[in-house]
């Protein structure tokens, strides 16, 4: 009787099933799995699904084991038994690092994550228990390098870009800039002119060096080493791949500002942290641009204080809490923060010193039409057996 469905009740029938179901239904027929897995299919099941707005997906390296590992925390779960959460069985990473106790991170972008090895790169989508490994970058040997991860919205393509060259700050001499890009749906590294438009002057945070996703662009926290002689923030557009700046509050953040950029409410964030003495984080205050690309429309959004031991924020829950990483010498502790109530509460999760990292967890089929572990084009063809 399916043959008879007009195809568009076919499409809303298959977009209100779960993702586990959609996986299986590849396997009806093959017309069945050429929709599925369709560029088109898996486009609308993301902008249309309802998303999964009280998940997160936390990344922490399991200090015992030395792994990685990534578990699933409810925003609303409150149980404030810091071991509820060890009850959640991890989401199971397939690869383990060859030559470090994990993999670097380079970020995610709607629930796709990027991690690397040296110049070996992935993409998970945790969702689908699936991953790609991308062949070998053009240019492996220039340092400093800045990865990012971002979905282009004018291509609809995820996308990796990889910069490298003379980035630091030397006078007047201008910036020597490479810039490469490896595309999804091409399956290779491409070359960019993107270098031509870096700013001079401008180097990207060593400190928090990791960039914010938002709206086809990514967002670096960078210094200006020029007349103006303060912190700012540095984009780099997917589509046109083009380096632009942002400035912040005049007189704000000095060079030495201790920020990190990242969304908050659909919306380009800072976060600032204020002076710390013996390791004490006295506070931290979260920016938002209300307008995007307006200087003026910068608001200080909130304050977080908490007088605690070597602290950090990872993230913003959607309930406007956000998500804190209570660092012990042993592990860490997951805190959710509201900032209306300043009220604290336990989410567990008490094994991770460093590198955790939290992002909302999405339905997205990115990586279903492609085969598990392969090493895509470009001079290499070999395939390897799916894990």
């Amino acid at each position: 009787m399916l043959e008879y469905l007009p195809n568009e009740v076919l499409l809303e029938i298959l977009h209100r099933l779960p993702v586990k179901s959609l996986i299986q239904f590849r396997c009806v027929s093959k017309s069945y799995n050429s929709l599925i897995t369709s560029p088109a299919f898996i486009k609308s099941s993301y902008t249309r699904s309802p998303s999964d707005s009280n998940k997160l997906i936390v990344r922490y390296l399991d200090v015992k084991s030395h792994v990685e590992r990534y578990k699933l925390i409810h925003e609303d779960n409150d149980n404030n038994d810091s071991s509820s959460s060890e009850q959640i069985p991890d989401l199971e990473f397939p690869l383990r690092s060859s030559s470090w106790d994990y993999f670097q991170l380079v970020g995610s972008a709607n629930g796709l994550f990027c991690l690397h090895e040296g110049k070996h790169f992935i993409l998970w989508n945790p969702c689908i228990r699936k991953f790609i490994t991308l062949p070998n970058p053009s240019f492996i040997d220039l340092f400093p390098r800045y990865l990012a991860v971002g979905f282009d919205l004018r291509t609809d393509d995820y996308k990796v870009a990889r910069i490298a060259g003379n980035i630091r700050y030397e006078g007047a001499k201008p910036p020597l800039v490479l810039v490469e890009v490896y595309s999804v749906s091409e399956g290779s590294w491409r070359v960019t002119n993107g270098g031509d438009s870096y700013p001079p002057r401008i180097t990207i945070s060593n400190w928090h060096p990791q960039a914010a996703y938002l709206n086809g662009a990514v967002y670096f926290a960078a210094n200006d080493w020029g007349d103006a002689q303060s912190s700012i923030v540095l984009s780099f557009d997917l589509g046109d791949e083009v380096f632009r700046l942002i400035s912040l509050p005049n007189g704000k953040f000095g060079l030495d500002a201790d920020i990190g950029t990242s969304v908050f409410n659909g919306l380009l964030s800072l976060i600032c942290y204020g002076n710390q003495h013996l390791s004490i984080v006295k506070s931290c205050s979260v920016w938002v641009m209300k307008e995007d690309g307006v200087v003026d429309s910068w608001t200080k959004q909130f304050t977080i204080e908490l007088n605690m031991l070597r602290w950090k924020v990872l993230g913003f829950l959607k309930n406007d809490h956000v998500l804190v990483q209570k660092i012990k010498s042993h592990g860490s502790k997951l805190l959710s923060y509201d900032p209306e109530s300043q009220q604290v509460k336990n989410l567990g999760f008490y094994r991770s010193t460093y590198y955790s990292y939290a992002d909302n967890y999405a339905r997205n089929l990115t990586l279903l039409d492609k085969p598990n572990d392969v090493v895509s084009k470009r001079k290499v063809s070999k395939k390897r057996k799916c894990r």
